[in-house]
């Protein structure tokens, strides 16, 4: 269970973890304490040290988006300033556009520059086999197309992201980008082939629904089943007209970084099995 109270100087999360025995009495429960700013630490040391093992001069970065993705263009600028490193970067969503104009690093884009070096971008949640839940910022779209045009993927995040299963600790479900047209229908055909809720993303500053860069709704299918082949039902899910994209990014990431809350670094990679 996940407890946020409020500070004077900062929201502490405080988590509580209670085991059950086999005989169904529960174990002490253990407590874990955390701040924001250490959050925002472990952020920051997951997106400098993924922009120094990867970024190289002469490359095209993808930039992705959301708030890890700040500390890495952040560093990004350092670098760039006091190594003259030359760089291009195409960006994921409006933010990261922004983010780029901000620190006055080269623009390009994907018709102009089709492949990519790298792409450095966040996540929701990273599942042990380096698959991805994105789109909380509502960026999928454009983040899973600036990834799919770059030679390797790194994910950047702090240790909350990283979980065994997905949905083990995203609670906030797998954001699917839709037509504003069929949003309804889509809504059933989900909830009827594969079961959970799905519900439309609502605004908070606005009347209505959360309209993407791209003109279109977001479902959060949530309280689904952990247990399934997500690549078959990523697939099945895109051919479903009206359907434009998911945040499974399945088989796509290449490494994820993870800050830890006591400044230590810990890392996944995709591993290669050659057969004999």
């Amino acid at each position: 269970m996940l407890l946020k109270l409020q500070g004077r100087d900062n929201i502490l999360l405080v988590v509580w973890v209670a085991d059950v025995t086999v005989n169904g009495s529960m174990k002490p429960y253990t407590y874990k304490l955390f701040t924001m700013s250490s959050l925002q630490e472990a952020k920051k040391i997951a997106a400098h040290q993924a922009v120094d093992n990867h970024v190289h001069s002469g490359d095209l970065v993808g930039i992705g988006s959301g708030s890890t993705v700040i500390f890495a263009v952040e560093r990004l600028a350092q670098r760039v300033k006091n190594e003259n490193l030359k760089v291009q970067c195409v960006p994921t969503s409006f933010q990261a556009r922004q983010l780029v104009i901000k620190h006055q690093l080269p623009l390009t884009d994907l018709n102009i520059s089709p492949t990519l070096d790298v792409c450095i971008d966040g996540a929701d949640e990273v599942d042990s086999n380096l698959n991805l839940i994105k789109g909380g910022g509502g960026c999928l779209l454009q983040e899973k197309i600036v990834a799919s045009c770059s030679k390797k993927l790194i994910i950047i995040a702090d240790y909350t992201k990283n979980s065994q299963k997905l949905g083990d600790q995203y609670k906030k479900g797998i954001p699917i980008e839709v037509s504003p047209m069929v949003y309804g229908p889509i809504q059933q055909k989900i909830e009827k082939l594969y079961g959970g809720n799905v519900e439309m993303r609502m605004a908070v500053m606005k009347a209505g629904p959360v309209v993407t860069d791209n003109g279109n709704f977001i479902l959060d299918w949530k309280n689904f089943n952990q247990d399934v082949d997500w690549k078959k039902i990523n697939t099945e899910l895109l051919l479903m007209p009206g359907i434009v994209e998911t945040g499974l990014f399945i088989e796509m990431a290449s490494k994820a970084y993870f800050g830890m809350p006591d400044g230590s670094l810990k890392h996944k990679k995709v591993e290669i099995i050659i057969a004999t």
